[in-house]
């Protein structure tokens, strides 16, 4: 990086000058922001020096903050925060606060905050920048050394991760239009105020400004590391006009191809490739929903309607690292995300989009929840949530859950073989000579064969049975085209449901 030979006064980090006195920064003052915010036009961002809008993810990989500059690192507080350069795809600039002693405190850039790498960047491109995102650090795995475990980076992404585990899946602010033909469209955090914490804290308070062309948004986020890290959400939204379809509380992952893809996409060392294996689903009525992913031939959006649900989720089910042997990408160390919602939710849909993907590169899964009731423009929409950071563990099902889902085609390519494997709860308990039962409905074909056996590895029941695909007149008359199986199976010994109830859709 070359520097004029001039160079005036070094800003220093932490000379952060105080607007007016005031009570601090609270989330009403975020919400009167985006009601105000709300009422004017949305104003695109402005565009990134060329130089760094054509960085590649080496190079703007290789721009890393000086971690001895990271705010709170010289007064000692339990949590640290990092800076991430703008470049790549994060190209917009996002302005930072921090909320200390009943006031206002922009965190002001400079380009010495960064170290460069190989990248050759001069002076000019770089001074009159700022910062597009932000990680905090806290000592979650040991009592020396601040981890990072918290990221709030692009458009209104965030991520976090358990003790001892490595980033995977992503959350977001909202999701709007998802999986439309109209296509999605992407809100963005633009501003952000971060509660100073105190000197004992263990959890960090974070306050957001939300805007896109449909809507704006204030929130509030409360952040505890930990074994299963937290993160406590409020939100409230002002929308400018109707919006087709509104995501709260998304996640994004992705899955490429696991124990239930038969013929893998590529020719590959690793049993699977996926950061999420799962849609797990806590009802409102009491059931317990394990959805399995596939990586589908054609866009595939599947929803689950209920009432006033008790939590919903991606998970990494998969957490031992013979089931992936890649010692580099670790997925056996990835987080499950579990949203536990709060007020606002009351009737409405889960809905799961899986999206084709050719590789592992792309973050292909998405869920969310839809409000039955399209909100209106002009009245607030406000909601909140948890989402748990941490191992499958963290949200068992009362009873015992799919371990495993297999298929396998047969002689006949119009029937097709089902393996489920149930363990967990009273499973491990009953005699091998027990007699289960097999609640099993199909939509789209029949079931011509069935069998309960105990599975001695894993403790557990396992559920064969074959179904045979119905030939409907699309089949026949349109080649190529594809009716998906709905299926769905639980275990019961007479009135007693044993295991939560396999959701899957089979495009066959």
């Amino acid at each position: 990086m070359r520097k004029p030979g001039c160079l005036l006064v070094l800003l220093l980090f932490f000379c952060l000058v105080p607007t007016a006195r005031s009570k601090g920064f609270r989330y009403e003052d975020a919400v009167k922001k985006a009601q105000l915010l709300a009422k004017k036009p949305f104003e695109q961002p402005a565009a990134l020096p060329e130089a760094l809008s054509k960085l590649d993810y080496n190079q703007w990989r290789d721009i890393r903050f000086k971690p001895d500059k990271a705010l709170w690192q010289k007064d000692k507080l339990p949590f640290q925060v990092q800076f991430f350069f703008p470049g790549w795809l994060f190209n917009r600039l996002v302005n930072i606060n921090v909320v200390q002693s009943g006031s206002l405190l922009p965190v002001k850039y400079s380009p010495d905050l960064f170290h460069y790498g190989m990248n050759k960047l001069s002076y000019q491109e770089l001074k009159n920048l700022g910062f597009s995102g932000f990680r905090l650090h806290y000592r979650i795995n040991t009592p020396k050394y601040y981890d990072e475990f918290a990221v709030f980076l692009g458009a209104s992404y965030f991520r976090a991760i358990g003790r001892g585990e490595n980033y995977g899946l992503s959350a977001r602010g909202l999701a709007i239009d998802t999986a439309l033909p109209s296509g999605e469209e992407f809100p963005y955090f633009k501003e952000f105020w971060l509660e100073r914490p105190e000197s004992k804290a263990t959890s960090i308070t974070l306050f957001a400004l939300l805007d896109s062309p449909s809507l704006t948004g204030a929130y509030r986020f409360v952040i505890q590391p930990g074994q299963a890290t937290s993160i406590a959400v409020a939100a409230t939204l002002f929308l400018r006009k109707r919006v087709q379809k509104l995501g709260m509380a998304p996640l994004t992952g992705m899955f490429f191809y696991g124990e239930n893809t038969n013929i893998r996409p590529v020719d590959n060392f690793r049993p699977r490739v996926h950061d999420c294996d799962g849609l797990q689903i806590a009802t409102g009525a009491g059931e317990w929903i394990w959805r399995p992913l596939i990586n589908p031939q054609r866009l595939l959006v599947t929803s689950f309607a209920m009432s006033d649900p008790k939590g919903f989720g991606l998970f990494q089910q998969d957490t031992d690292f013979n089931d992936y042997q890649d010692l580099e990408a670790d997925y056996q160390n990835r987080p499950s995300a579990w949203i536990i919602p709060g007020k606002g939710f009351g009737t409405g849909r889960v809905e799961l989009v899986e999206i084709p993907s050719p590789s592992e590169k792309n973050d292909n899964i998405v869920c969310y929840w839809v409000p039955s009731v399209n909100p209106e423009p002009g009245k607030p929409v406000a909601f909140t949530y948890e989402i748990k950071w941490g191992p499958p563990e963290m949200a068992p099902p009362p009873a015992g859950k799919v371990v495993a889902t297999r298929t396998s085609a047969t002689k006949d390519p119009a029937v097709k073989l089902y393996l489920l494997d149930f363990a967990g709860g009273k499973l491990g308990s009953l005699p091998a000579d027990a007699k289960l039962q097999a609640d099993i409905s199909v939509g789209g074909g029949k079931v011509v064969e069935r069998n309960i056996e105990r599975n001695p590895f894993t403790h557990g029941w396992r559920l064969a049975f074959r179904v045979e695909k119905e030939q409907g007149a699309l089949d026949k008359v349109k080649a190529g085209a594809v009716r998906p199986v709905e299926l769905r199976a639980f275990l019961r010994q007479k009135d007693e449901v044993l295991t939560e109830t396999w959701s899957y859709v089979d495009p066959f």
